[in-house]
């Protein structure tokens, strides 16, 4: 496809229509692409303003954050007449795990082993078996069979500690070893994970996104400066938010097990790059807003 004429207006380049999100998954993404290395903290107020960028309501966010409080995700603490939230300890880990597997590097050096996990829970136990599911297909394991999940990728610490966690030890069992037919490995990827749905859906990404990222490209090779920080950071935010949900459904298979063309690999190769880029502008005004209510703070206290 042909990259965008540079003389196209910067409005229509930017993503403007998305459907509808969770506030609180907006207020993690935000914390996890600028807060996180940030100390993990904010000002109610310049956590508003951000999300007002995005269209996101106070009333919405506050009540998004009472949620989020009450889980034990974050934590508020007042100064004079001003409050701010801050990651706890089990929210930072969810946001070092969560960009863990976002920005995962491709998978070109396999050993030919797969790691199988099996389980068998109680049915008093449903709720515990749903939450295993759901993180082991984050952490990039296939449903082979009932309660049978195979990944290709060694990934026995992680699951440890996950397992440690939900207190399911003696219900769960860890094995690795090498496939021996009678099919090939190819057959366990279309009994484990529908690749097809994942592909049409990695195109949509792209999409999406690619003539923005070709347009913003062009114009950092030409020393451009002439980008609006603020629609940098909403388009950074909404590129963020659609990919993240991709490690769900998306294991990072081999290359040698991939298809040919694997548009997935386009995908990922795009975010990370698209991302960095409007990372230098997005950047300039997250800290400016930071900084200026910062000053603000100070100011009360004299």
């Amino acid at each position: 496809m042909k990259a965008e004429p540079s003389a196209q207006p910067e409005s229509k380049i930017w993503v403007t229509e998305n459907p509808p999100v969770r506030t609180q998954f907006q207020i993690f993404t935000i914390f996890g692409d600028y807060l996180l290395d940030r100390g993990g903290r904010i000002w109610t107020s310049s956590l508003l303003a951000l999300m007002d960028q995005i269209g996101v309501s106070e009333r919405a966010v506050r009540a998004a954050l009472s949620r989020m409080r009450r889980k034990e995700w974050i934590d508020t603490r007042r100064q004079a007449r001003m409050s701010e939230y801050l990651l706890t300890e089990r929210g930072q880990l969810l946001l070092k795990r969560g960009q863990q597997r976002i920005f995962e590097q491709a998978f070109s050096d396999w050993d030919r082993q797969w790691h199988l996990v099996i389980y068998s829970l109680p049915e008093k136990k449903r709720k515990l078996r749903q939450i295993l599911r759901t993180q082991l297909a984050w952490l990039g394991y296939g449903q082979l069979a009932p309660g049978t999940w195979i990944s290709p990728r060694d990934r026995a610490g992680e699951l440890a500690v996950l397992v440690a966690e939900l207190d399911a030890e003696e219900f769960v069992d860890m094995f690795s070893g090498q496939y021996l037919g009678p099919s090939k490995d190819q057959a366990l990827l279309a009994r484990s994970w529908d690749l097809e749905s994942l592909e049409g859906q990695y195109k949509e990404f792209i999409s999406k996104y690619q003539n923005g990222f070709r347009r913003l490209e062009k114009l950092n090779s030409n020393g451009n400066e002439e980008i609006s920080p603020e629609k940098a950071f909403v388009e950074r935010f909404w590129l963020t938010h659609d990919f993240q949900s991709f490690p769900l459904s998306d294991p990072n298979l081999p290359v040698e097990l991939l298809p040919q063309d694997w548009a997935g690999t386009t995908a990922r190769q795009m975010f990370i790059q698209y991302h960095k880029l409007l990372g230098r502008y997005a950047e300039k005004f997250v800290a400016k807003l930071l900084a200026e209510q910062e000053e603000k703070v100070n100011r009360s206290k004299e």
